[in-house]
């Protein structure tokens, strides 16, 4: 599903944040990347999604080598790869229902199968009962099932979720961490970048720890090292 062979990132300053990188994730997996501030894996995020290009080395999503990938296929490769950021990013103007919606309707989707996509995210995320709330009327936690909802709609192969429990409390951190577990249950495969100690050693699930832009574990049944 996920490839890096020999992946490289330095910038203009020479330095280098991401050293001989090689990874593998299977389809289905749920796999988290764990590591502290400055360690690589915000810009291997960044890499995965197409924000950044390698310095050198190549990145397969599927048989896609995205590792010189041009501003014109990122849209595309967005849709197989949904995205769930510590910040909701939702549009506070417009409703959960709208936010989630315009995600198909920049693609240009008809109004039919709009509503019925929406209907089954959101369904899936337990807000069918909030749709027509806007964002400042409810809490961090169905914020960030709104986004993760919105990540769904185009039904990726891959969900990542950059420090989705960032800024949640701990109960709602833990029902987050639960419906991304839900949705791994359907096939989709789940990358959780986090420096979230607790949760990781609760999921029990492989763990890929990154320092200095280096990968210098990866477990199985992993649990928070660093």
């Amino acid at each position: 599903m996920i490839k890096l062979i020999n992946v490289n990132k330095a910038y203009k300053n020479k330095v280098k944040i991401l050293q001989d990188v090689n990874l593998k994730i299977n389809a289905g997996e749920f796999v988290s990347i764990v590591g502290q501030s400055g360690s690589g894996k915000t810009t291997l995020v960044k890499i995965l999604i197409g924000e950044e290009l390698v310095s050198s080395g190549q990145v397969f999503v599927g048989d896609w080598d995205i590792s010189k990938i041009g501003k014109a296929e990122v849209p595309f490769l967005r849709r197989q790869i949904g995205v769930i950021f510590q910040d909701f990013k939702l549009l506070p103007k417009k409703t959960l229902r709208e936010n989630v919606a315009f995600a198909l309707e920049v693609c240009g989707q008809k109004q039919s199968k709009i509503d019925k996509v929406v209907s089954n995210v959101m369904k899936i995320v337990g807000l069918q009962n909030k749709m027509n709330s806007y964002p400042n009327e409810v809490s961090g936690g169905e914020q960030q099932r709104a986004v993760i909802a919105r990540s769904l709609v185009h039904q990726p192969k891959i969900l990542l979720a950059d420090e989705p429990t960032g800024n949640l409390d701990a109960i709602n951190a833990n029902d987050v961490i639960d419906l991304l577990l839900k949705i791994n249950d359907f096939g989709t495969t789940v990358i959780l970048v986090t420096h979230n100690r607790e949760i990781v050693n609760r999921l029990n699930r492989r763990v890929i720890s990154i320092d200095a832009g280096k990968i210098i574990s990866d477990q199985k049944n992993g649990k928070y090292i660093i």
